[in-house]
């Protein structure tokens, strides 16, 4: 588990060296609420389920904006949050 704080920017980095198809997840505490990153090439799919379920394909650029607005959405009285590493998506 880590700070909500330090969520963003230890995703980003760790999205950068994940290899292609792997998963990145970013759960609430009781893991029922969160944002799934997959590295898909050059981009990235997001998968948030919790208070919406929606996926959606982003560029590196936009990737950080999209996870800002997710996290404020889907962990919004969090102080810590899991962080999970896939090599295969699924719950």
């Amino acid at each position: 588990m880590i700070d909500l704080g330090a969520a963003l920017p230890t995703a980003l980095s760790r999205l950068d060296k994940l290899p292609d198809g792997a998963v990145l997840e970013l759960l609430t505490f009781k893991r029922d609420r969160g944002v799934a990153v997959r590295k898909v090439g050059a981009g990235f799919e997001v998968r948030e389920f919790g208070y919406r379920d929606e996926t959606a394909t982003e560029d590196r650029p936009g990737l950080k904006k999209r996870l800002k607005t997710i996290l404020k959405r889907e962990f919004p009285r969090s102080n810590k949050v899991h962080l999970r590493e896939r090599r295969t998506e699924g719950r």
